[in-house]
């Protein structure tokens, strides 16, 4: 660690802890909220389900936008911990993260608007067609979740292979993250590309990227801090020489 690195920036625990809570809540929105709501195909039972359940849709919307928040100090740890490896590289696959983060929290809106959509009074103007349209909305929203994590497949690569060069990261938990980055492709352009192809891969095709960040955020909850950055300011040393 250089001396103008914050050591709560470049607290291990601290992020594995926040990634564990990435993950959880994550999986509450997609798996939970959605994923217990939406009906796929069937636009007024998803309506009904919304308009019987409102707060646990809130609840999804407010649990995503935490993750988004929790993605930001994840992204600057992440920096932190592999500029000493390659600054340029460290540095791209920030960008492409921060891209991925900005673009999944500007995806909530259009489930925002589903429960304005759903609050037209019955017999109102476009009350019939209100279901249709917010039906149209969570699969606008489930295409720019495709888009998002396309970015952040690109930063897996980016960070997996940094972590394979490192020395001071398990090489395993890169090569897995390489993988998880890789699956995070495959799945996203399959959704973009061919959504009967994606049905067929999901969930077996984002099972790889889910072990690997929970196997990364479990190691960085038992990581030594003071070992870590000594080995950091160690591989800094190589670079630089």
């Amino acid at each position: 660690m250089t001396p103008s690195s914050p050591s709560i920036l470049l607290s291990p625990r601290l992020a594995g802890l926040l990634y564990l809570a990435v993950i959880g809540l994550g999986l509450f929105g997609e798996g939970v909220v959605r994923g217990g709501l939406v009906v796929g195909g069937d636009a007024a039972a998803t309506a009904r389900n919304i308009l019987a359940d409102e707060s646990l849709w809130r609840l999804g919307i407010a649990g995503d936008l935490t993750m988004h928040l929790l993605d930001v100090p994840l992204i600057v740890f992440f920096y932190l911990l592999l500029r000493p490896v390659s600054p340029a590289l460290a540095l791209l696959a920030t960008a492409f993260n921060l891209v991925q983060t900005c673009v999944l929290a500007l995806n909530k809106l259009s489930l925002v608007a589903v429960l304005s959509l759903l609050a037209v009074p019955p017999g109102a103007p476009g009350a019939l067609e209100a279901p249709t349209l917010a039906m149209g909305l969570i699969n606008l929203h489930g295409a720019g979740f495709a888009i998002g994590l396309l970015f952040f497949g690109v930063t897996c690569v980016l960070r997996g292979a940094l972590i394979v060069r490192s020395g001071y990261v398990p090489r395993t938990l890169g090569a897995l993250l390489v993988l998880a980055g890789l699956c995070y492709l495959v799945n996203s352009f399959a959704l973009l590309l061919s959504p009967t192809l994606a049905a067929a891969l999901f969930p077996a095709v984002l099972m790889p990227a889910f072990v690997a960040e929970l196997l990364l955020s479990l190691w960085l909850l038992q990581a030594r801090p003071q070992a870590l950055q000594e080995a950091m300011a160690a591989r800094l040393r190589t670079t630089a020489a």
